[in-house]
């Protein structure tokens, strides 16, 4: 932690009061929240970006859209455009964001929304007939009482060790996360062993009705582009250059230096906006490796058989089979 950040504790204090006093209206009922008789989920988080919202939201919509019709809300993060906008996968990031148009080139069948109103949202998406609506990063939006709320936790920055804005990370105190009924912990070791995942139970400290599961980043084998796919072994024999624009790419930087990979990094700020003269620096590398989210928004932008991408998703280290009945008896209740 930076000194800066340290000084900054005084804030902190008073951002945390702040949050917790909204949240206690709303708990109470002075501040109204509204509730649904249709499947609203939400996937969310109390520390700022990094804990692999987007891979659980495609996570969910593979395993649900074969049997319903499937939408996604989100605000649509840096996006140009006001109000409701419902994607045709055409769009530019700058339109709508970099998550959503990620979500709609993936899942074409599915309904992708971006709405900062996520009450009018949701109304506009019950005109579309979506029988299911994943709230992508809406946990602290407290205008809206999802019938599910997922919460997510990184491995190496789990909200029980962090402190409130602008000290630390959190969005909101720890007390919060008792508004989940379930929690999973990302981005885990693959090998994390049983002992490890109890002691982490125990700092969590969660109540009788949450659940806990526990997650990891399972990489493809194949990179790939808009024209083709290649294997990712083959860049072994290759120098090439990982660009990043995402909160936190050390999970990927390692596994490829684990692979034994010759590349340089160059990191950017999450969903950054690549600037023109940073575009034309990128141009004159000759082979280009980034993340899913960014190569929406480079794809456009750099030459043919240049860039491609390594898939990633969420995978479960235990009990998928009781999580994903968890998600389907929330669905048939509703």
């Amino acid at each position: 932690m930076t000194i800066l950040r340290k000084m900054l504790f005084p804030f902190s204090l008073m951002y945390g009061f702040i949050i917790w006093t909204r949240n206690l209206f709303y708990n109470s009922g002075i501040l109204k929240s509204k509730a649904y008789n249709f499947p609203v989920i939400c996937v969310g988080n109390l520390n700022t970006g990094g804990t692999g919202k987007s891979p659980m939201i495609e996570y969910l919509m593979n395993f649900l859209l074969p049997d319903f019709k499937v939408a996604t809300l989100s605000r649509g993060y840096k996006r140009t455009t006001k109000g409701y906008k419902i994607l045709s996968g055409r769009e530019s990031t700058n339109e709508v964001g970099d998550e959503p148009l990620q979500f709609k080139r993936k899942f074409s069948e599915a309904i992708i929304a971006v709405d900062a109103d996520r009450q009018n949202g949701i109304a506009k998406l019950q005109e579309e007939n979506a029988e299911i609506i994943l709230l992508d990063d809406a946990f602290q939006h407290r205008k809206v009482k999802a019938g599910l709320n997922i919460l997510l936790t990184a491995y190496t920055d789990l909200y029980v060790n962090d402190f409130m804005l602008p000290t630390g990370y959190l969005r909101e105190p720890t007390v919060g996360a008792d508004r989940a009924k379930i929690v999973i912990v990302t981005k885990c070791p693959p090998k994390l062993t049983k002992p490890e995942m109890e002691s982490i139970r125990r700092r969590l400290r969660l109540q009788n009705y949450q659940k806990l599961y526990f997650t990891f980043i399972a990489y493809d084998k194949e990179i790939v582009s808009d024209e083709k796919k290649v294997q990712l072994s083959s860049l072994k024999d290759k120098k090439f250059t990982l660009v990043t624009g995402i909160a936190n790419p050390s999970p990927l930087v390692n596994y490829l230096e684990e692979m034994g990979l010759d590349f340089k990094h160059r990191a950017f700020k999450d969903h950054h906006n690549f600037t023109e003269a940073e575009i034309a620096q990128l141009k004159k590398e000759q082979l280009l490796l980034t993340t899913e989210k960014d190569y929406v928004r480079l794809h456009k932008k750099i030459e043919m058989g240049r860039l491609f991408y390594l898939p990633v998703k969420t995978a479960f280290l235990n009990k998928e089979v009781k999580f994903q009945q968890e998600i389907l008896k929330f669905v048939h209740k509703k």
